[in-house]
Order: C-alpha cells, then structure tokens, then sequence
C-alpha cells in the first residue's frame, strides 16, 4: 500500500490535466509551422503585440455598464455612423476632393503596412529601409498619376509648355526615377543580411502593388461617373455592415477559420441585403447627372465639369417580367435603369468575392500575431482594416467597365487629333471622308 501511495503521489507528466501543459501546437496561429517559429530568431525577435483598447474615455464612461460584447457594437455603430457622415461630405465636396482622400488613404494604408514590416525587422536596423519605401511610393504615384492625367486632361496637358514635355517624357522619367532607387537598394546591401533584405525588398513592392495600383484604378472609376465610385464602395460597406448585423444576432455557424467570428448566417444575410440596397442606391443615383456624367475637363472655364446628356445605362427602360414571377408579384413589367441590373453585378461581387480581401487581412494579421493593422479608428482597427475590401472591389469594378461598358471616346478623340499637325490631320479627315462614303453615308464629289 505504502508502494501504491508513493506512485499516486507522483504522477507521471503525462497524467497530468491537460490546461498545466498546452501543446506546442496551440501556443502557434493556425498556418504556423517549425520554420515560421525558426525564422522569428533569424527576423529579429518577436512580432509586434495586438494593439490595445483604444476607445475614447468619453465612450468608456458611457458603455462601462455594458458587457464586452455590448461595448464593441456600441462602439462600432457610432464609429460605423460618423465614418458614414464624413463619406456623404466628401461626396458633396466633389471629385476632386474624393480623388485627394483616396490618395490620402493610399498612403496611409501603405504606411501601415510598412510599418508591420519595420517592427517585425527592426532589430537588424537595415539602412535605408523606411526611406527607400517612401521613394518607391513617391516613384510609382508619379508614374500612375501622369498617365491619369495625360490620359483624361489631355488638352491641359497639351496647352502648357511645362505639362507637355513632362507628358511626352513621362515613362522615360519614370523609368529614370524607379532606376535611381533600385541602384540604391543595391548600394544599401549589407554582408550576412541579404537575405531579410530581398525580403523586405520584395515587401515594399507586393504593398505597391495591393495598394497603390488598386488606389489608382478607384480613381480611373471615379472619372468614369461618380456612381460608379460611390455605388461600388457604398455595397462594400452596406454589405459589411449588415453581415455583421446578421453575424451579430443570428451567427451560429463559423463560415471559415481565418476569421473565427464570421459566420454562413451574417454571409447570407449580408448578400441579400447588399443585393437589394444597391438596387435601391441606384435607383436613386442614376436620375442625377452630377452622379452618372463622367468627369471633364472645360477648355472653356477652365475647370473640370460633370454634365453630359445621360447614356442608355441612365434612361429609364420598361422590361418584362418572367412569367414565374408575375404570378406571384402580378406585375407584368417594371420600368427601372439599366444600370441598375449592372448594380446586381457588383453588389453580388461586394457581397460573395468582395469578403475574401478581408479574409486574406486575417490572414496576413494571423501570420504577424496582430489584432490590427493600427489603432487609427477606435473599434475599427486601421485604415487598412476598413479598406481590404474595397481595394479587391476596385479591381473588378475597373475590368467590368472595360468588358461591358467602356467605349470609344469622341471627346478624347477629338481631343488628340485637334494636338496633330496640320497635315495629319487633314489625312485623317480624307481618310474618314472616304470611309463614310464606301458605307454610304456621305455622298461622294462626283455625285455632287
């Protein structure tokens, strides 16, 4: 007996509760392997820690009879609605005003990021890290920036000394500019770091090309139309907010790892509402030109204008409807835009695809430890954090213009053929003429 008791009093380790000792496994983010927890020794030390609780003391005080739970969605709704307010005011302030705070936004999300980078190797305090970053920033918003404006301002362009040699040297400058930086990198390499420093290297170029070249193509839709600026953006936010609504109250389901706290009921829930708001939404906007006119520039005022006579996609049109429908609604046809079964495009696209940007965020927090890619919007995390997927939705809304809208200019046509020489333009006008009366629609001199 005295035997039995001394082996009862010591327990083997593997007899123990299973809390006194977690597996490996578990003190490790989904995704992380040997090699990620190796490579920590090898980058400089731990990654950086979650950001803390950054909600005003104001709304402290007001929320501290509240559950956690409670807290956040109180936060997050006074947030969601001032952010919401402060989006009608740019809208109101005009294009101009929106293409400045999508760059202001650019460049904040780039710092972000680019901070996330700085922590996590900042011990080995590469040199020229932080402001090569900011070069290759400033390289690649000069180069998608020049082609914006020689491409829309065409005749500015062509009427100022200084804007037309930069124009027509402006891929060559560009080039020149990149050029100057990579030599830098190159000269800042540092014996038995070269490895972490490619990697950074390649760091600032994949946020280059995530952020700075989707900032570039919201810009390009915006001078489109505004509508298809707000309309895309307002069902990314609509569709983000009433996911989480659903999530909020009817969430049972986990919908995948990544993200733990989104679930199949706010996903679904989500996507019908997003659908039905951008029908609503455009609805509203495709009745005002200062929403459905692409932005110009007036040679005469001097100033950029939105007013055109509105296109098909703006006219509102009878259709019928499918006769498994009218049974049930007993409407035979509906009068609606046609724009407005392109709103059903894009709003499946912000509800269905739109989400995986902010999944591949989670992804990219879990593999760095973070809760937030910043603390700037309490409740809310980063800049970066509210704009993962908009910058996905960007892209799509870009290339469904180009495949199913976009078409040939006149202005900008006749824009460029009005900066040719006199003699080619004069073949150009022969050329034309002969064209049209081949198809018969001019008579020919003969015939006259």
């Amino acid at each position: 007996m005295s035997e039995l008791r001394q082996r009862l009093g010591r327990e083997p380790d593997g007899a123990r509760e299973p809390e006194e000792k977690e597996p490996e496994s578990e003190n490790k983010l989904d995704g992380e392997t040997a090699s990620d927890s190796e490579s920590k020794s090898e980058f400089g030390g731990a990654p950086p820690a979650p950001t803390s609780d950054d909600t005003p003391e104001v709304l402290n005080r007001a929320l501290s009879n509240l559950s956690s739970r409670w807290k956040n969605w109180w936060v997050r709704g006074i947030l969601t609605l001032a952010m919401i307010a402060f989006f009608f005011i740019i809208i109101y302030l005009g294009p101009m005003v929106l293409m400045m705070i999508v760059m202001c936004v650019q460049i904040k999300c780039f710092q972000e990021i680019i901070t996330i980078g700085y922590n996590v190797y900042r011990s080995y305090e590469l040199p020229w890290f932080r402001t090569l970053s900011w070069y290759f920033l400033l390289c690649v918003n000069y180069f998608f920036y020049g082609e914006t404006v020689t491409d829309y301002f065409f005749t500015l362009v062509q009427r100022e000394e200084p804007l037309r040699i930069l124009s027509k040297y402006h891929r060559f400058i560009s080039f020149a500019l990149y050029l100057t930086g990579f030599c830098m990198f190159v000269l800042s390499l540092v014996k038995k770091h070269y490895r972490l420093q490619f990697y950074m290297f390649g760091w600032t170029h994949v946020t280059l090309l995530i952020v700075v070249t989707q900032s570039h193509l919201i810009i390009h839709n915006l001078f489109e139309g505004m509508i298809w600026f707000i309309v895309p953006i307002s069902c990314v936010i609509c569709n983000d907010i009433m996911a989480y609504m659903f999530g909020f109250f009817f969430g049972r389901t986990p919908l995948i790892k990544l993200s733990p706290k989104k679930t199949w009921e706010g996903f679904i829930g989500g996507f019908f509402a997003t659908v039905l708001f951008g029908l609503l939404l455009s609805y509203l906007m495709s009745g005002y030109r200062c929403f459905t006119c692409p932005v110009e520039f007036n040679n005469d005022s001097n100033s950029f204008t939105v007013d055109c006579e509105p296109s098909e996609l703006f006219q509102l049109q009878e259709y019928n409807i499918p006769l498994v429908i009218q049974s049930v609604i007993c409407w035979k046809t509906v009068r609606m835009y046609p724009f407005q079964i392109h709103s059903i495009a894009l709003s499946t696209f912000a509800s269905l695809i739109g989400p995986f940007g902010g999944f591949f965020a989670s992804g990219f927090k879990r593999a760095f430890k973070i809760k937030d890619f910043a603390n700037t919007i309490p409740g809310h995390g980063g800049i970066m954090d509210r704009f993962d997927c908009q910058y996905l939705m960007a892209t799509f809304v870009n290339v469904y213009i180009a495949s199913f809208i976009r078409g040939p200019n006149p202005s900008k046509l006749i824009q460029q053929l009005l900066a040719l020489r006199p003699d080619q333009q004069v073949h150009i006008f022969n050329t034309l003429k002969a064209h049209l009366v081949d198809k018969g629609m001019l008579a020919s001199s003969e015939d006259a």
